[in-house]
């Protein structure tokens, strides 16, 4: 290897272990409160109590330019060999999960209840709350992991909720030290990307819904008084 290969490797090694350095005391929080407000990492959501003891806890949100009504299809279909969850397919496909994200509502799917269960790759995922339009907490035992979704109209949008809670249940103090360093920023690339990809799906509804609407509005011959 040549000097400059030498001294490029080493300014690389240098720049992540910068970034792991600051990490902690600059970007975590950012990273695990991505996009939401301060209410909304200190609220307190149904299914938080399945899993109480949780050392590891996200709470990312997103404001989306549509009902909870229009939102709530698009939460209820996913899963492994359903609609998959709207982010890096191939990624998550490395690991076994079958996600295909799908671009349409698929109507076999929404017929979702408490207490149902789900093929998550290898694993199970039961949903634990469900309050249609509103909330849907799931839990894979396996992992220690609880998902939550809440739905809240704000001001002409609607803010969604997304919060995990992973318990570690005896892991060891490397293990979480390399869960935190690599798991927390990978899920905020996983999960924007999915929060991001739910936003567009939902916000294109509604312009479809309005397109539709406008379209049928100027096929139509005026009655009295204009209408």
């Amino acid at each position: 290897m040549t000097g400059r290969g030498i001294r490029i490797l080493s300014a690389a090694g240098l720049a992540v272990g910068l970034l792991a350095a600051s990490y902690p005391l600059l970007w975590r929080e950012w990273c695990l409160t991505w996009g939401a407000t301060p209410d909304e990492v200190a609220s307190t959501l149904r299914g938080d109590e399945v899993l109480p003891a949780a050392e590891f806890v996200t709470t990312r949100a997103i404001a989306i330019g549509a009902d909870p009504g229009q939102i709530w299809p698009w939460l209820v279909q996913m899963g492994s060999g359903r609609a998959g969850s709207y982010t890096y397919d191939w990624l998550e496909n490395l690991f076994g999960l079958d996600m295909h994200s799908a671009e349409v509502i698929l109507p076999q799917f929404l017929d979702l209840k408490e207490d149902d269960e789900l093929p998550f790759g290898s694993v199970t995922m039961r949903v634990v709350a469900l309050e249609p339009e509103r909330l849907l907490a799931t839990l894979v035992l396996e992992w220690n992991w609880v998902r939550i979704f809440r739905l809240r109209p704000a001001g002409g949008v609607t803010r969604l909720v997304m919060r995990n809670r992973v318990a570690y249940r005896g892991a060891s103090r490397a293990f979480q030290l390399r869960h935190r360093m690599l798991t927390e920023p990978g899920g905020l690339v996983m999960e924007s990307k999915m929060l991001r990809g739910i936003k567009a799906r939902a916000e294109r509804g509604t312009g479809e819904t309005l397109a539709r609407r406008a379209t049928r509005g100027a096929g139509r011959r005026p009655g009295r008084g204009g209408f």
